[in-house]
Formats: structure tokens, sequence, C-alpha cells
């Protein structure tokens, strides 16, 4: 396929620029000597790239081989579609649910923010947000697509507007999604699976994540929503976007601190034993994958069929030697 490739760094400090580049001549790469958060370093990139599609992908991601040939001819073919996400799996191989989701309206986040969504996980009614009563095996409309696999038709981006830079972290794509329907364009879910590692800075234990992730539905509430309510039914929503952060950054404070773990003890996968070396593998498997050895397509197929929290999968390759784990 014809594309390029921009990465963006956001004054990581560690060195991550200086060592890529001279491991990929024909990347492009911006370094800025600042954090300037997910929007404002994503339409970086988007602004100078010419492509008749943008993918926005997280650096925490790994895709299979046929992915990007496989949702770029769904999008030939769906000309109405603006934007396209995939199903995410975590580390454990499981289906991530922020991989279809609806917009933040104001039934549907109270229903998120009261935990009735995970009272009622299947409910059309109570879960909205992450559509499971949607199958993850089947290509589906959707409202909201994920920014860690965001797939766009340039021309719609042209229409509706880059990302809107006063979300930081957390919120872009939903406002982005939502600007794209209302553009006239159609979202998509399409069910081929891509690797998501999530670290700590999305844990509901972490602070920061806490604060950025209320404060953007905060603010997409008030962009969209604002003068269209009862004040006081606006207001009842934002207490409880503060009172679900106060609530979860007490639990955070009484939570018994992690003891220290010793190392897990990695088992490697050989694909020439088979995908059914997997499955003889004890309980709290630690997976080591040489993605060298095997391709990204076949190990996110093997991760679909063995997707258990005992399992967690971590990739190594030949030339770093290091080891990516979440």
């Amino acid at each position: 396929m014809d594309m390029d490739i921009w990465v963006v760094d956001n004054n990581s400090g560690d060195g991550s620029v200086e060592y890529l580049c001279s491991r990929f001549p024909t990347v492009h790469f911006i370094a800025n000597e600042e954090n300037i958060g997910f929007s404002r370093a994503n339409n970086q990139a988007i602004r100078i790239s010419t492509g008749e599609y943008v993918l926005l992908l997280n650096p925490d991601t790994l895709i299979g081989e046929s992915t990007l040939r496989t949702v770029v001819d769904f999008m030939d073919a769906h000309p109405h579609a603006g934007g396209l996400g995939v199903k995410m799996l975590n580390a454990h191989g499981q289906f991530l649910p922020e991989s279809k989701r609806g917009f933040p309206s104001p039934w549907v986040s109270f229903c998120k923010l009261s935990g009735l969504n995970k009272l009622f996980p299947r409910s059309r009614r109570f879960n909205g947000y992450h559509l499971g009563y949607l199958s993850h095996d089947e290509v589906h409309h959707v409202e909201v697509l994920a920014g860690a696999f965001m797939l766009m038709r340039r021309k719609a981006l042209d229409e509706v507007g880059l990302l809107d830079e006063r979300f930081f972290m957390y919120g872009e794509d939903i406002d982005l999604s939502y600007r794209l329907v209302q553009g006239g364009y159609d979202n998509f879910y399409y069910p081929t699976p891509i690797l998501h590692y999530k670290g700590e800075s999305s844990s509901v234990t972490d602070v920061k994540y806490l604060r950025s992730f209320h404060g953007a539905m905060g603010l997409f509430f008030d962009k969209y929503y604002r003068g269209k309510l009862n004040p006081l039914a606006h207001g009842l929503i934002n207490l409880i976007i503060q009172g679900r952060t106060q609530l979860a950054l007490a639990l955070r404070h009484f939570k018994q601190e992690r003891k220290t773990e010793t190392p897990p003890v990695m088992q490697s996968w050989h694909p020439s034993e088979g995908d059914a070396s997997i499955y003889a593998l004890h309980n709290h498997s630690h997976i080591l994958v040489n993605t060298d050895e095997v391709t990204c397509d076949h190990l996110l197929a093997t991760m679909e069929k063995v997707a258990d929290r005992q399992h967690t999968f971590h990739l190594t390759n030949n030339v770093s030697g290091r080891i990516v784990s979440p």
C-alpha cells in the first residue's frame, strides 16, 4: 500500500526518537519539546500528511499484516463511511468494550456513571455506551470510534474539522466521532482484531487518568448539551461526574498497596509446536511471543482462541531484544 507513517513524540525524554530514527529511515518524525497532548500532537501529523485516509494508531498496539488492507478495502466499498474502528484485544486476548461505543447522551452518561451499564451489560436501554447488545464478531454502524485505532476519510475531516485541541487526553475521539456523524457520515465497527496494551495510565486507580477522563466527559457534555437541558438535569450530570471521580480517588486511597511481586516466569510459544501447546500451559501463564517467528495475524487469531485472564501475552523480536508488556 502507498502510505506515509508519522510518529509524534511528546517529549518522552527516554531516547525514543533517536532509537527509532536510525532503524526506520522512511518514517517521518515530529519531536515536540513538551507534552502538548493527544489532540494537538495528532493534528500536527494529520495536517502534514497527504493520504486519502488518516489512521490514528496508539503506540501500545499491534496490528496484523492484513489489517490495513482489510479496513481500507471496506472504506473504499462504503463511500458514506466517515470513520472505522476495529476489535481491540487486551493482553489476555479478551475483547475491549471501548472498541464500539455510543454517544454519552445525558441518559447514557447517567447509566455509565451510575453503574447500570455493568448491571445490565447486554441491555440496549442501559448499556448504550459500550453497545453490549451488539455482537463483537459482526460489522455494525456505531457512533463512537476509539482513538487507539481510528481510521478516517480525509474528505470527511476536511469537512468536519480535526481533533478538538481543548481535549488534552480522552474524549477527543468521542467529540470527533460525533462531528463525523453530524456531518452526514457513518461510523463503522469492523471485527478485525488488533492488540491494544493498556498500562497503568488507563487504570481506575490512576489519579491523572480519573481526572482526565471524567474532565473530558464533562467538557463533551458542556459542549453539546449545555442550554439544551433543564439546568437542574445539567447540574446533576456534572455532580455525578465529580462524585464518581472523588469516590474513585477515595477508594484508591484506602486500597491496600500491592505487594512486591516476583518477576513472572515466561514460557516461549513456538508456532511450529502448534496452537495446542498454549492450551497445555499452566494457569497464570506468561507467554512470550517472538514476532519474527510468527505472523501477527496468526498471533491475534490465537489470542482470541485462548482468551483468558489466566494467559498474558508479551512480545519480543530479534532486533530490539526487548520485551513489550502491559
